[in-house]
């Protein structure tokens, strides 16, 4: 069994050691141009030319949450594609939304503001009942995200294309509830794959919809975010602020009106960092199981894109 790791901008010799550690019967090595058919690759953001060199892969599997850039290429037909159930991701990004949500609720960062510029002033405090959380997405992460929101007694609601059951959560599902959904949320969390469904859901439509001072963070993929159409919701106050973890493009540039921007805080593609002996664990057990022929979880249905 022969198996090739590829990450664009990460050390492979980390990875190539813990995999060759956890399968000590498969030959592991980084992917180059011109190397011999392998069984299985590990990848993030590949070239087009690994898998047109590797047409007999039994499976891929993508070392972070989002597979919408693997997505864009031309795939191995008979290949799975196999996703991340959580990798302690989503740990990490219940630490992060709880954060900005507690941050927005408690005033936090006026606080911060005040203090800067010497004044010791206290604010009213906020309910969190008129601070209402709505999740998009109720996958591993966004059903995390839900259960440690409630942890801090937010009414939490969640959508998602098909219908859930989360402990706590009031769930919507499909168009037909999604404005209803949108109208009884003040913070938004988005958490949805990036498909072509959702390209572009977050916008000035969908955000005006939201309850008054709303609230966006961001922590799923930079192509949600009509990004033209954040600043005039937060010049009207229909929006109080934004928290966004992605963008379209990475880092912005210079020129962007994110950067500095009062009611915007930005942080680089962080919320959840993939941890690379948990990752190595969940895949070489899905590769073992997979020789046995067995079903494994995580694989990517190719027509919904999750």
């Amino acid at each position: 069994m022969r198996i090739y790791y590829y990450a664009q901008g990460t050390k492979a010799a980390p990875w190539i050691e813990l995999l060759r550690a956890a399968l000590p019967g498969a030959e592991v090595a980084e992917w180059a141009p011109g190397a011999p058919p392998a069984d299985y690759v590990v990848v993030w953001a590949p070239p087009q030319q690994l898998f047109d060199e590797q047409p007999r892969l039994k499976a891929i599997f993508n070392t972070g949450a989002g597979v919408d850039a693997l997505l864009k290429l031309r795939l191995p037909p008979q290949a799975k594609l196999v996703r991340l159930d959580d990798a302690g991701m989503s740990v990490q990004m219940a630490e992060y939304v709880c954060q900005a949500a507690i941050r927005h609720l408690r005033e936090f960062d006026a606080y911060e503001q005040a203090t800067r510029q010497g004044q010791w002033t206290f604010r009213k405090p906020r309910s969190r009942e008129d601070y209402p959380v709505g999740v998009m997405g109720l996958g591993v992460l966004g059903t995390r995200v839900a259960q440690a929101l409630r942890q801090f007694e937010f009414p939490v609601r969640g959508w998602s294309r098909s219908p859930r059951q989360v402990d706590g959560v009031q769930c919507h599902a499909g168009e037909d509830q999604f404005d209803a959904f949108l109208a009884a949320s003040r913070i938004l969390v988005c958490l949805l794959p990036l498909t072509p469904q959702t390209e572009g859901i977050l916008n000035r439509r969908t955000l005006g919809r939201l309850q008054p001072g709303g609230y966006l963070i961001n922590v799923a993929r930079g192509g949600h975010l009509v990004e033209d159409d954040l600043l005039p919701l937060l010049e009207s106050g229909q929006l109080a602020g934004a928290m966004l973890d992605v963008l379209r493009q990475e880092p912005p540039p210079a020129e962007h009106p994110y950067w500095g921007h009062p009611k915007i805080v930005l942080t680089p593609h962080t919320s959840a960092r993939t941890d690379r002996e948990a990752s190595v664990a969940q895949i070489a057990g899905k590769i073992r199981a997979l020789e046995r022929g067995e079903p494994v979880p995580g694989v990517v249905d190719l027509k919904r894109g999750y």
